[in-house]
């Protein structure tokens, strides 16, 4: 007589065999391990934004932060999708990730061509948020971001440097149809993170907190100093090219977006536990 959990493993064997969108034979299931992403440990420090918040602001104080050393991969994103169904391209509600949320992949549940060691891209801010949360982890804030994004290899902050600022403004100025390599190929930066620069832009847990009115120049505006044309003198640094960009950009996406170029990574916070 064959066993009741024996029967149910013989069904579920042919409906996986036969079904054309079933899971691949080497599905991991349910159980599978986590992405284990190195963490650098970033100190506290003091970081000059590109706007201050009053004319008396010299630096903020940015918190001692575990950050990823390496954006979230296709292989990584793809363990998440499998074990968080309802995340899945075509279980997810436009209202959380827009079209084409992970359309180049061949399927909900599979890569296809797309390389596993490259960034993930077309995802939502809600998608990015809730994978950061499964590994008891978040989404950077910018000035964190910012901060770490803005070491140079050899500096805390390289934005004096005339050399490394160029060849960070030559990959904004470059245009492409989302990522052209792997993670990790970048040299890492004085802190020990890698690929801030040139490689995607990425998301941030508070990114719609720079607020851009149809016309920031309107009299008696907080921000009528802040943006369009002559306005970005009251920038600390007019010539901070980059930093003006990611502004802009941030400030045109809403959290259901996706994009081609656009990825993210994840940060802890110092005092839980590292993986």
């Amino acid at each position: 007589m064959v066993s009741l959990p024996t029967l149910l493993l013989a069904v579920l064997s042919i409906w996986v065999a036969t079904d054309p969108g079933s899971l691949p034979t080497h599905w991991p299931g349910a159980n599978a391990p986590p992405p284990s992403p190195k963490w650098i440990r970033v100190p506290a420090g003091e970081f000059r934004t590109l706007f201050s918040a009053g004319p008396d602001e010299r630096a903020v104080r940015v918190g001692e932060v575990w950050f990823a050393k390496l954006p979230t991969t296709n292989a990584d994103f793809l363990w998440f999708v499998r074990t968080h169904p309802e995340w899945r391209r075509g279980n997810v509600s436009g209202l959380f990730a827009d079209y084409p949320y992970l359309e180049h992949w061949a399927g909900p549940t599979t890569l296809g061509a797309v390389a596993p060691a490259q960034p993930v891209t077309n995802v939502s801010w809600f998608a990015a948020k809730a994978y950061c949360q499964a590994l008891g982890a978040r989404l950077p804030t910018e000035v964190e971001w910012q901060r770490v994004a803005a070491a140079s290899p050899s500096a805390p902050d390289g934005r004096g440097d005339p050399a490394w600022s160029k060849q960070s403004l030559e990959w904004y100025s470059t245009p492409s149809h989302g990522p052209t390599r792997s993670v990790g190929q970048s040299r890492a930066n004085f802190f020990g993170v890698q690929d801030l620069q040139g490689l995607v832009w990425e998301w941030v847990l508070d990114f719609s907190s720079i607020l851009v009115t149809s016309d920031s120049r309107n009299p008696g505006s907080a921000n009528n100093l802040t943006f369009c044309g002559a306005g970005a003198q009251s920038a600390r640094d007019p010539a901070d090219y980059a930093s003006f960009m990611r502004s802009a950009f941030l400030s045109s996406l809403r959290a259901n977006r996706v994009t081609r170029h656009l990825g993210f990574r994840c940060a802890r916070d110092v005092g839980k536990e590292t993986p």
